[in-house]
């Protein structure tokens, strides 16, 4: 997979009539954005060094555009299909390339602006440099959406309070943290949760971390929905 946005065994490319049907400038503000993108693959790089990704990955997939101003101040209009699956993941992508061991801090705040109907999930994803394992965390989610794997319980990490769930899909393991009630704004302290997954469960060793994406995992948003993203940003050192 050309973007490692996503996990492996989970890309099927959407189908060419739907990638044909997608529509430019759709998800443009009120004033222009400074880049926009329709396009399956459309990918944009800040001058702060983050990168936006459209990201249309998941089968059966309806139009969907990307608008960014810059990596704290960027949106989406969807209109999939009311159907199960994954359709997309469009996200804002940092690069840290750290150990666990060797990071002192990992930090994000997110502020963003969801619509009330459809199936989706606000999440990070977080990668490690080889892709073997992926963690998200999910701070809101609506409809028919759940994680991969059995529940692990409850643990406050980070500043939140969350379900845990560990699973398999093929490709790579997967930690899903799903938070326990949604949130549309917040900062989470990342680094306390890569090292419970470490030190505390012993799921994973010293792994280097290399993506940490912020989007939408979105699997319907029939009629076409918003999604607005008023601020992000990773912080590490």
């Amino acid at each position: 997979m050309a973007q490692r946005t996503r996990s492996l065994s989970r890309f099927v490319l959407a189908p060419a009539t739907a990638v044909a049907a997608l529509i430019g400038f759709a998800a443009a503000p009120a004033q222009a954005a400074i880049w926009s993108s329709s396009d399956q693959w459309g990918n944009y790089t800040t001058s702060d060094g983050y990168t936006l990704y459209n990201n249309i990955w998941g089968s059966g997939a309806g139009a969907q555009s990307i608008w960014a101003n810059s990596s704290s101040n960027w949106g989406v209009w969807a209109d999939h299909p009311n159907t199960g699956g994954i359709k997309s993941y469009p996200n804002a992508k940092k690069v840290v390339n750290k150990s666990i061991t060797s990071l002192r801090s990992l930090t994000s705040t997110y502020n963003v602006t969801v619509p009330s109907s459809g199936a989706y999930n606000t999440s990070y994803d977080i990668w490690d440099s080889d892709y073997d394992y992926e963690v998200m965390l999910w701070v809101n989610y609506n409809g028919a959406v759940g994680p991969l794997g059995t529940s692990q319980g409850n643990v406050t990490l980070g500043g939140h309070t969350w379900t845990v769930y560990k699973g398999d899909n093929g490709a790579n393991q997967v930690f899903s943290f799903l938070r326990t009630s949604d949130s549309a704004s917040g900062t989470v302290n990342i680094l306390p949760i890569l090292k419970w997954i470490k030190d505390t469960k012993g799921w994973w060793g010293n792994e280097t971390i290399g993506d940490v994406q912020f989007g939408y995992e979105i699997t319907s948003s029939s009629g076409g929905l918003d999604f607005r993203t008023n601020a992000f940003g990773v912080s590490s050192s």
